[in-house]
């Protein structure tokens, strides 16, 4: 959650012509990583749960894409999308380890 809070207080600060681009796009995909969290979290099987873990980790996957091209794009100060890579990256590793010790 505290990732989506970044993304959210960031996307303020792209250029108004990507309200339906990138920024649409990041908010989504953010939002997405708990969502599929909490709903896997549901499931009865850990296969299950990791399924939708998978689709979390994805979606982190598709921020951090974002996050590039914002950065390659110089839209935002270097070190506000640097420090949210650093942050969607360990969010990947969390993410990729629980993967494991449920497989």
């Amino acid at each position: 959650m505290d990732l989506v809070d970044r993304v959210y207080d960031m996307t303020v600060l792209l250029p108004h012509d990507e309200n339906y681009g990138i920024r649409a796009q990041i908010t989504r995909a953010a939002v997405s990583i708990p969502l599929n969290i909490a709903e896997g979290s549901a499931k009865s099987s850990e296969r299950d749960y990791a399924r939708f873990l998978e689709t979390s980790l994805g979606s982190a996957f598709e921020v951090e894409t974002l996050l590039i091209v914002v950065q390659r794009r110089k839209w935002i100060a270097e070190k506000v999308v640097s420090d949210l890579i650093k942050w969607v990256t360990a969010e990947q590793m969390m993410l990729q380890s629980f993967i494991k010790k449920l497989g």
